[in-house]
């Protein structure tokens, strides 16, 4: 999964598109303008793929919500903790904007359990219980799967009790796996259990149970995730541009351990050079399950924008939400 610089396609932008290794691209708040804009732009990204590519984004809702001019605000995972009858709206309303310009997913929810330690978590947790998590966090799923929408559970095992920005460092837990069991992995037992479709590792070090970050540990994905949890999904890694995934080595070390330990798509992010060196010197490889998952993540409805917006439930959906929005701001 690549990016782009700006809000139009570049020759480099368009070959790298169509390399053989390229499955996926995100956008970013650096892409997008308006509605039309973003349209346009994933209808030249679809072209200079020639055959199937993912488009994705990231549109929790607080902090991290890239499309906005155009789009519901909004608010942050927490205020549904408060508003319980709200998180499966909230879910409906943010995959349907999204899927009305052609976008096929938005990574979220966040499953990470809030322990008041972790401020690039925060408020984008949405509760401090594991089991009020699981509900709210299940209830905005069942939201994005009515307006057809896969959804990404993160940041797997959890990054709720480590104070570290695994953007800037790496962040290590000490607690033990009972422990983290008990609490963190709960809410991606239970949406597991729901059929989730994706998760997304984090570039946290686990000490207790393995050396490596969870993304390149073979014991996190393949023994927990995998066989304890019975996940039959897509895994994502987070952006091996991260801090938090340099202590691995270089980028094609990265990309290679994050695959080899079973992430099914790698994610590489504001840094082209290292983007372009990942696609052309990882071998291409064919993976039937690797494709099963990642097919799951496309967009299930094409909504139409137009159409969207003069509906009732849009109307609702939006003034309920905005409201919301509006009151935690």
């Amino acid at each position: 999964m690549i990016d782009l610089e700006g809000h139009d396609l570049s020759a480099l932008d368009k070959e790298k598109i169509n390399h053989p290794n390229t499955g996926a691209l995100i956008l970013f708040a650096r892409n997008v303008d308006n509605p039309e804009q973003i349209q346009a732009l994933v209808k030249a990204i679809r072209a200079a793929r020639k055959g199937d590519i993912l488009v994705a984004v990231d549109q929790e809702g607080g902090r991290v919500q890239r499309f906005k001019n155009g789009f519901t605000r909004l608010p942050p995972a927490i205020c549904y903790a408060e508003n319980p009858e709200l998180a499966e709206t909230a879910g409906w309303l943010m995959a349907a904007e999204v899927l009305s310009v052609d976008v096929d997913f938005s990574f979220a929810p966040v499953l990470d359990v809030d322990c008041g330690i972790s401020e690039i978590i925060g408020n984008r947790a949405f509760a401090l219980e594991p089991e009020q998590a699981a509900q709210l966090a299940g209830a905005f799923v069942k939201g994005m799967r009515a307006a057809g929408m896969a959804a990404t559970g993160k940041h797997f095992p959890g990054h709720g009790a480590v104070a570290a920005d695994s953007h800037l460092a790496l962040p290590v837990d000490p607690r033990p796996l009972a422990e983290i069991r008990a609490r963190d992995l709960l809410p991606f037992r239970r949406l597991i259990e729901q059929g989730l479709e994706a998760v997304m590792p984090a570039h946290v070090v686990y000490s207790q149970v393995d050396d490596m970050p969870a993304g390149f540990s073979k014991i996190w994905l393949q023994q927990i995730l995998r066989k304890e949890l019975g996940f039959d999904g897509a895994i994502f890694s987070d952006d091996l541009s991260m801090e938090g995934a340099a202590g691995v080595g270089d980028f094609l070390d990265r990309a290679q351990l994050a695959q080899q330990a079973g992430c099914d798509m790698l994610l590489v992010c504001n840094n082209p050079s290292a983007a372009e060196q990942v696609l052309d010197k990882l071998p291409v490889t064919l993976n039937s399950d690797r494709e099963r998952h990642l097919q799951a993540m496309r967009g299930q409805s094409k909504i139409d924008r137009a159409h969207l917006l003069k509906s009732e439930k849009w109307r609702q959906a939006a003034a309920q939400i905005l409201q919301l929005t509006e009151t935690h701001a």
